[in-house]
């Protein structure tokens, strides 16, 4: 039966209490035989699910103080821990994607994100000379990284950490997943670098200005002011210096671009441009891919082709840090918005070629049907999922060379209506 939300959190303690685990006011010890875990070494799925919430929590708190994290902490973090049905809802959204590259990157790179973080580079621009100095990331990309993920500080989220955590770890998809990332945000109030009241961030459990997850946190958050704590959420020394810790070990190249939009040859492979493909750059010059300006690609190395809305959209040459960018966020639109936001505010020109916008997103259902279409004349699009991947995009090639078209793996409404009349 599902346990009502809103538990009184006196349920809570007195039930821990009939446990026999209430506070003792010293530091559990670890099991006997086994070493506590590292700080981000994975955590085992519970077996099975407690029938009640407070049974769940006498069980979480079981397993934290195996851990060394000392049981005051735990009993603070949960003196009035609540489930949340927002956080729930949210969870449990299946949000569509149904925006455009173009419309993310109108949103995420607006004319006042752009000033505000020139603006941002002034304000703080000796801390970041110091913190690049020091790692290789560019001022600008921490900027850039602060304003897509918060606005500057301005939209951390407001839910309490642990709330939404207990929720999703208790209630949610994934929650073996969360309970590992609960049990990270412990150690966080367990090492005393925030109380639990000032632990706040997004309805999945992101946190600070940054938006770092409680493990990632753990790995990469950096005390840069020297106060004695990594305070992610208001000490601005310690925001850049963990973003840029972050960026340099998702595998930051320092002196090195992420890469720059590129003008295509007529009868270029369309198949080559995959982010999965790469090529060193004496390659690409050989393809005849140009500069927008002209002449020769310079620097050496090796880069994939980005085609993000056809051959009729830009072109981007993308590098390992483009790749590092996507190691924050598993995704082009916001990779390529990182990387847009950080040359717009060093004076450096936005997308200068033009996007189909006239191009309707399709729906999922719209996406499935492709797919499915795809697969009933043996293009081999992948599982009917609703995810545009290189399985589908490949299998969008074969129908386009096959009907006569330039195959660039675009899925549109056009073709997918095309394909409607075919299959």
């Amino acid at each position: 039966m599902r346990v009502p939300f809103r538990h009184p959190a006196r349920l809570l303690l007195a039930t821990l209490l009939m446990a026999g685990c209430q506070s003792t006011g010293a530091t559990a010890p670890v099991a006997t035989g086994a070493a506590a875990p590292a700080a981000s070494a994975p955590l085992q799925p519970v077996a099975q699910q407690p029938a009640s919430l407070p049974e769940w929590l006498a069980a979480l708190r079981a397993e934290a103080l195996s851990q060394g994290i000392r049981p005051q902490t735990f009993d603070r973090a949960f003196q009035r821990v609540k489930l949340s049905d927002r956080v729930v809802e949210l969870d449990g959204a299946q949000p569509e994607f149904t925006r455009q590259v173009w419309q993310y990157l109108d949103s995420a790179v607006n004319e006042k994100r752009v000033q505000d973080g020139r603006q941002k580079l002034q304000e703080h621009a000796a801390l970041l000379s110091r913190i690049t100095r020091r790692t290789g990331v560019p001022g600008e990309i921490l900027v850039a990284f602060w304003g897509v993920e918060s606005d500057f500080g301005k939209s951390t989220g407001n839910f309490s950490v642990i709330d939404a955590l207990t929720t999703l770890a208790f209630e949610g998809r994934r929650a073996a997943y969360f309970r590992s990332e609960l049990l990270a945000a412990l150690r966080i109030l367990d090492s005393g670098d925030i109380p639990p009241e000032r632990m706040t961030g997004s309805w999945a459990g992101a946190m600070g200005q940054t938006q770092f997850m409680p493990t990632v946190f753990l790995r990469n958050a950096v005390d840069e002011d020297g106060d004695g704590h990594r305070d992610i959420w208001g000490s601005m020394p310690d925001v850049l210096a963990s973003t840029a810790k972050f960026v340099l070990a998702n595998g930051w190249r320092p002196g090195e671009s992420w890469g720059q939009e590129v003008r295509l040859p007529d009868g270029f492979p369309y198949d080559q441009a995959e982010l999965s493909i790469t090529k060193p750059l004496s390659d690409w010059r050989r393809l005849g891919v140009r500069p927008l300006d002209g002449g020769e690609l310079g620097g050496e190395g090796t880069a994939s082709i980005l085609v993000l809305a056809g051959h009729r959209g830009p072109a981007f040459l993308v590098r390992d840090n483009f790749r590092a960018i996507m190691r924050y966020n598993p995704s082009t639109s916001y990779s390529l918005a990182v990387a847009m936001l950080a040359d717009r505010m060093t004076g450096k020109p936005g997308v200068r070629g033009s996007w189909p916008r006239e191009e309707q997103a399709l729906s999922k259902h719209e996406r499935v049907d492709l797919q499915q279409r795809l697969a009933s004349l043996g293009l081999e699009p992948g599982a009917a999922d609703g995810i545009v991947g290189a399985n589908t995009r490949n299998a969008v090639r074969r129908f386009q060379a096959s009907v006569g078209e330039i195959p660039d793996g675009f899925a549109t409404k056009a073709l997918l209506e095309r394909l409607r009349q075919r299959s």
